[in-house]
């Protein structure tokens, strides 16, 4: 698979990750929600696989960026962030996190 070095919009590689380049966003929704359901730690795969089958069809790019980002994360961490028992970084604190939380909390219809 051919990966290319992302850089910044100045050209310059601060910033340093790699992309895919003949991952098309079908291929990258499946990775990602394989990444949700085989976490190694049986409470995060309960937490974000199935928030991943719901969410990921309808996610943007940006999102699945953001939802990507988060799952470089530890897993006690994510498990400990969304389940209320433990604060986020404010890196990570945002809407995205909620979402997770709401996804949990909410109720679910019979």
């Amino acid at each position: 698979m051919i990966l290319e070095r992302a850089l910044d919009p100045g050209g310059a590689s601060a910033k340093i990750g790699f992309t895919k380049m003949s991952e098309t966003p079908d291929i990258r929704r499946k990775r990602l929600l394989f990444r949700s359901w085989h976490r190694g730690m049986r409470e995060a795969d309960l937490l974000l696989g199935p928030f991943a089958e719901r969410q990921l069809p309808s996610m943007s790019d940006g999102d699945l960026d953001r939802f990507e980002a988060l799952l470089e994360e530890r897993d006690d961490a994510l498990v400990a962030w969304i389940s209320g028992l433990a604060e986020p970084p404010a890196a990570q604190d945002g809407a995205l996190l909620r979402q997770i939380r709401d996804f949990h909390t909410r109720p679910r219809p019979a």
